[in-house]
C-alpha cells in the first residue's frame, strides 16, 4: 500500500486493520517520507518502484495487490510497468499519471501550484509552519474539511516538520517531468494487463480516474466514492475500505 503527499503510510490503517485479517499487508513509507530516510536524489518514480521491489526482495514477496494513492499511483505504474509479472491487482486512487492522458491539462489548475513550489526561500517559507502548508490541501482538495480531524493534522504535521521531510518532499514534485517521460516510454511499450480498479472522489478525479488508466490498462473498473474529496481514506473511510477489500478479495 503505497501514499502520497501530505500523508504517510499510516494512512492505510483502517483499511490494513481489515485486509491483514485474510492477508500479510506491507504499507511503507515513500523514499524521503514518513519516517523513511532523506536521500538527496532518487525521487523519480522509477527509481522508487525498484525501492519497492527491493522491499519486496528482502520480504521474500515475489507478487502482490497493490493499493495506491496519490504519488503513490505514480509509484505504483513505475513499478507496473517494469514488473507487471508480480502485481496481481491493483487498486489506484485519485490523482493523475505524470506525461499520461490529460497531464499536461491537469497541471495547469491554479489548484496544482504547488507542482512548482519548491527551493531554498520556498523551504524557508514553510519551516516551522508545516502546519499551515498541509491545512491548505487537506482544506482545499477535501469535500469537507472537518472530514479530516484535528489528531490526524497534528500526526501528519509532526511527521513533515521532521528534519529534511519537507525537502523531500517538494524533490518529489521536482521529479515530474522526469517521471513524464519515463510515463509515456513505459506507455508506448503496451498496456497493463492486470486488473484494475480506479477510484476517484466525486469532489475529485472521480470517473476521470478510470478514463486515465484506459490509456495505458486494459482491464480497469471505474469506481467514485461519494461526498469525498483527494482524501478519501479520511474522508469516507467505510466507503473506500468497502470499494478496495470487495476488489482485493475478487
Amino acid at each position: 500500500m503505497l501514499h502520497g503527499f501530505g500523508d504517510t503510510g499510516d494512512m492505510w490503517a483502517t483499511v490494513a486493520a481489515v485486509l491483514a485479517k485474510g492477508h500479510s499487508v506491507v504499507v511503507p513509507d515513500l523514499r524521503g517520507m514518513g519516517l523513511s530516510s532523506h536521500p538527496e536524489s532518487g525521487y523519480d518514480k522509477k527509481t522508487q518502484a525498484c525501492d519497492i521491489a527491493s522491499m519486496m526482495d528482502k520480504l521474500k514477496i515475489e507478487r502482490a495487490a497493490f493499493v495506491t494513492h496519490d504519488i503513490g499511483n505514480m509509484v505504483g505504474y513505475a513499478f507496473a510497468a517494469q514488473f507487471p509479472e508480480r502485481v496481481t491487482r491493483w487498486v489506484v486512487i485519485d490523482a493523475p499519471l505524470a506525461g499520461i492522458g490529460p497531464w499536461d491539462e491537469i497541471i495547469r489548475s491554479p489548484a496544482l501550484w504547488h507542482f512548482n513550489f519548491r527551493g531554498p526561500d520556498v523551504e524557508r517559507l514553510g519551516k516551522g509552519r508545516e502546519r499551515i502548508y498541509l491545512d491548505r490541501y487537506w482544506n482545499e482538495l477535501s469535500a469537507n474539511p472537518k472530514s479530516i480531524d484535528e489528531a490526524t493534522r497534528r500526526h501528519y504535521a509532526r511527521l513533515y516538520a521532521r528534519p529534511g521531510a519537507m525537502h523531500s518532499a517538494f524533490n518529489q514534485f521536482a521529479a515530474f517531468t522526469q517521471d513524464a517521460a519515463d510515463n509515456k516510454a513505459f506507455a508506448a511499450k503496451g498496456k497493463l494487463t492486470m486488473p484494475v480498479l480506479a477510484l476517484g472522489g466525486d469532489h475529485s478525479f472521480g470517473a476521470q480516474m478510470a478514463d486515465i488508466m484506459r490509456l495505458v490498462a486494459t482491464d480497469v473498473t471505474s469506481g467514485v466514492i461519494a461526498k469525498s474529496g483527494h482524501w478519501i481514506m479520511e474522508e469516507q473511510p467505510k466507503q473506500t475500505t468497502g470499494a478496495i477489500v470487495d476488489f482485493i478479495e475478487k
